[in-house]
C-alpha cells in the first residue's frame, strides 16, 4: 500500500453510513493519509438507507454532513462514470457505479464492508483493490501512527452534540466491526 495523499480511496456507501466511521475516515483524510472519493449515487445510497433506519434522523442533517464533507474535500466527488457501469460483471450488479466511479477517478482501493460484492480476483485487471475499513484504516494507522492519532484526536475534540470521550468512540468503532483500528488507535491514545 503507498502511503501518501494522492492515495485514492473511493468509499463505499456502507463505510459511509455509520457515523463513527463516517467520521475517522474523513479526519484521516483531512490529515492527509489518502485522498477520498465518492458520487453523489453514493451519497444518496447511505443517506436514503439511514433515514429509513433512524426515523429520528433529519435530512436536513445528512444534508448538512455532506455538504461539510464536500467543503472539506471540494475534489472528492466523481462525476462522468456512469458510461462504464454497464461494462462490468460484479456480483451485485447493483455495485457497477461504486467500480465505475473507482476506474473514472483512477481510486487505488474501494474501501467497503461488502467485500463479496468487490472480488479482487476481478478487480485486480483494473489495478484496484477492496479493502474491508478496519483493513484499510489498520494500515493507515501502522504507516503513520502520529499523523493518525492526531486524526482521532481531532474525531474526539469535534464531538461537541454530544461530547464523547476516546473510549466511548473506540467502543462505537468496535461495534461498528473496527476491532483492529480500536484497538491500534487504543494502543496509540494510552502511550500518548
Amino acid at each position: 500500500m503507498i502511503h501518501s495523499a494522492r492515495f485514492v480511496a473511493i468509499l463505499d456507501a456502507c463505510i459511509l453510513y455509520p457515523a463513527p466511521v463516517r467520521d475517522l475516515l474523513m479526519h484521516l483524510a483531512d490529515v492527509g493519509l489518502y485522498t477520498p472519493k465518492w458520487t453523489d449515487k453514493i451519497h444518496e445510497e447511505w443517506t436514503r438507507n439511514l433515514l429509513q433506519n433512524r426515523p429520528d434522523i433529519a435530512s436536513k442533517q445528512l444534508q448538512r454532513t455532506i455538504a461539510a464533507m464536500q467543503n472539506t474535500f471540494p475534489d472528492a466527488n466523481v462525476s462522468n462514470y456512469e458510461s462504464l457501469i454497464e461494462s462490468f460483471k460484479l456480483p451485485d450488479p447493483n455495485d457497477a457505479h461504486v467500480l465505475a466511479a473507482a476506474i473514472r477517478c483512477k481510486a487505488d482501493v474501494i474501501v467497503t464492508a461488502n467485500m463479496k460484492d468487490f472480488p479482487n480476483k476481478y478487480l485486480q485487471q483494473f489495478d484496484i483493490e477492496a479493502q474491508h475499513p478496519d483493513f484499510f484504516i489498520s494500515n493507515l494507522i501502522e504507516l503513520n501512527p502520529e499523523c493518525a492519532l492526531t486524526a482521532f484526536n481531532n474525531q474526539i475534540g469535534n464531538l461537541r452534540n454530544p461530547p464523547m470521550t476516546a473510549h466511548t468512540v473506540l467502543d462505537k468503532l468496535r461495534k461498528a466491526g473496527l476491532q483492529n483500528t480500536s484497538e491500534s488507535l487504543d494502543q496509540l491514545w494510552y502511550c500518548e
